[in-house]
């Protein structure tokens, strides 16, 4: 058997789990959630789960990678608890299904920069985001971008994902930037920056139900937790590292990317006067196309945007299918290069009947977001806190200089807030779906 690959730099990690967190979760689906989900009042609740959830969760994904060396199925055998594999099974099929439909959404980015560069969606957003998100182009763009993150995953850790992710990461903070300060300029910007930045605590109290399974659900999205990305990652670092270190660097990273996302989206939608919450998953392409399209140097603008998109939308992707390639390679010693493609392909069909229906889009990310990601979470808490907690603190305290006492506190948190938290979260997304479905009329928890 091959010797297994690890980062080459430590910068490497964190470049390599930023990139996975940093993708359309911040820049396509947090401007929408916020945006549907009363502005800052989504993003108050959001920023309290990041931190309180978000931050503790990844640390469990990362103690159990790096204490098994293994990938996420795998681990839980290495670490001698073989029955609970069906965990990291759940997660590696959590991965597949979002990339599913996440590689559609990467092939209408596709579509939305050569439609900037020539002006094809100027005066009717609208139809252009029908013709390119529904339809036989959809399925093409959708095979393309499938095809380049098989790609990079099939070069490897250090030759494929370290290497693009190296690249990635710094142009998405340099370019959102210069966006961010273009969108200073703009009339809408003091309005947007007062619906983003003042958040409304009755519209919390009285829509609490539908926020916190979005703002959950987005956390861990934006987070890559519940994938086993994680868990993927985390096993080829070496043992000298500091988990909590790597950990809150990159949660801290993908925050203050999602943040300046709603930098830029927002005062472009104030500006041409559109109404944040009302574009629902389409928001990024059809609202903010319709924006560029109104805006002096509009095509130029639309395809700086849609560039940070596709590569944000790249950076996660090649998280989301190495997770399950890491399973294959490690399991069964065949070629990166043959797993990588014959599980990308399998994605790909996977993902076509998202590429002919937006409906069938919303239904996997509803599930996705809802159902599969608070479980695997709550899966994970359950095994790291109360099965192997011996091993777990043991391994968080490897390379880090943050003591007993951080230690002593995470696992009780992992042992007791997180299960409640997400267990009401659970709760709250079957919930929802159960509404969404049509087989309850109205919430009946927390309604």
């Amino acid at each position: 058997m091959a010797e297994r690959e690890t980062w080459t730099t430590r910068i490497g990690f964190i470049f390599a789990a930023v990139g996975s967190a940093v993708g359309l979760g911040n820049i396509w689906s947090f401007p929408f959630q916020t945006g549907s989900n009363g502005g800052a009042a989504f993003l108050v609740v959001y920023l309290a789960i990041v931190f309180l959830f978000g931050f503790p969760a990844m640390l469990m994904e990362f103690v159990i990678g790096r204490g098994s060396n293994q990938n996420p199925i795998s681990a839980f055998r290495e670490l001698g608890f073989g029955s609970w594999s069906f965990a990291g099974t759940l997660g590696v099929l959590s991965s597949m299904v979002t990339l599913a439909f996440y590689s559609v959404i990467g092939g209408w980015v596709l579509s939305y920069i050569a439609g900037s560069a020539t002006g094809a969606y100027f005066g009717n957003a609208g139809g252009f985001f029908g013709s390119v998100s529904a339809s036989p182009l959809a399925v093409g763009t959708h095979a393309i971008f499938m095809g380049i993150t098989i790609g990079i995953v099939a070069f490897g850790v250090e030759n494929g994902i370290e290497r693009a992710t190296k690249f990635m990461i710094p142009a998405i903070v340099v370019l959102l930037l210069g966006l961010g300060v273009w969108g200073t300029t703009l009339d809408g910007a003091s309005a947007a920056y007062t619906y983003y930045l003042s958040p409304d605590f009755g519209y919390i109290a009285d829509n609490l139900a539908s926020i916190i399974p979005s703002a959950v659900g987005q956390a861990f999205f934006t987070l890559s937790l519940g994938f086993s990305v994680m868990i993927a990652y985390a096993s080829y670092l070496g043992r000298d590292d500091s988990l909590p270190a790597d950990g809150g660097a990159i949660v801290v990273i993908n925050t203050l990317v999602a943040l300046l996302a709603g930098f830029v989206v927002f005062p472009v939608l104030f500006a041409n006067g559109i109404d944040p919450g009302s574009g629902g998953i389409p928001t990024t392409f059809v609202s903010l196309a319709t924006a560029f399209g109104e805006l002096p140097g509009g095509k130029l603008l639309g395809v700086v945007f849609f560039v940070v998109l596709l590569l944000a939308a790249l950076s996660s992707a090649i998280s989301l299918l190495e997770t399950p390639t890491s399973y294959i390679v490690d399991k069964y010693d065949y070629g990166r290069k043959t797993v990588a493609g014959a599980l990308g392909g399998f994605i790909f069909l996977l993902g076509v009947p998202t590429a002919l229906s937006t409906s069938t889009l919303s239904w996997y990310n509803a599930i996705v977001f809802s159902l599969l990601l608070p479980l695997v979470v709550l899966l994970f808490s359950l095994f790291v806190g109360w099965i192997a907690y011996g091993p777990a603190t043991e391994e968080l305290g490897l390379g880090s200089s943050f003591g007993d006492g951080f230690t002593t506190l995470w696992l009780w948190w992992v042992r007791l807030v997180i299960p409640a938290g997400i267990g009401l979260t659970l709760v709250l997304g079957v919930q929802d779906l159960l509404v969404k479905a049509g087989v309850l009329d109205a919430a009946i928890i927390l309604a």
